[in-house]
């Protein structure tokens, strides 16, 4: 990918395939920390199509301020979900994504890994919003401790500690039979 702060001006002055390239460059990352933090495929695609939309029609506003492009779309995709969630507002339960499951033919590792995504489903519903948000950025959208940081306006250390002490209680909550 080119330099992505000449990309940015480029797309500032409404350069589609600027624009076009960095939505490549983010899109899947963008997308799985959607899907991670929604639990449902469908909705994830509207969400992280609402994320492009408005970072498209915003980007005018972007500034760079030692803060990567990246960060800037990850709190816009944070914003989205808040708005996702306050709206649902439904029961703390989260469809199966049958798409997670392989399309083996054999019915007993099928059920055997919707028990898994449903037991982790589960088990990250009972972290902290803070957790949550950490694993999603660190692990859905494979972003570094430094960039999750800058998203999450926190120090790394204080990242750090939020991610170990996710995956201490998600290894608790997992080793629960």
């Amino acid at each position: 990918m080119q330099d992505e702060e000449s990309l940015v001006r480029r797309a500032k002055q409404r350069d589609q395939a600027a624009f076009a390239q960095l939505y490549e460059e983010y899109f899947d990352k963008i997308y799985r920390y959607v899907a991670l933090r929604i639990g449902d495929r469908m909705e994830a695609e509207d969400i992280t199509q609402q994320v492009f939309l408005n970072a498209i029609q915003a980007i005018s506003s972007f500034k760079w301020r030692g803060i990567p492009f990246s960060a800037w779309l990850f709190r816009i995709a944070h914003n989205r979900v808040v708005d996702y969630l306050r709206r649902k507002a439904k029961a703390a339960t989260a469809p199966l994504d049958e798409s997670l499951v392989a399309s083996d033919d054999d019915p007993q590792l099928i059920a055997g890994q919707r028990l898994d995504i449903e037991r982790l489903l589960s088990a990250a519903r009972k972290l902290t919003p803070a957790q949550q948000e950490v694993i999603s950025l660190r692990f859905a959208g494979e972003l570094s401790i430094a960039q999750v940081a800058k998203i999450m306006g926190k120090s790394e250390g204080a990242v750090k500690a939020l991610q170990h002490s996710a995956i201490v209680a998600l290894r608790k909550a997992l080793s629960v039979v």
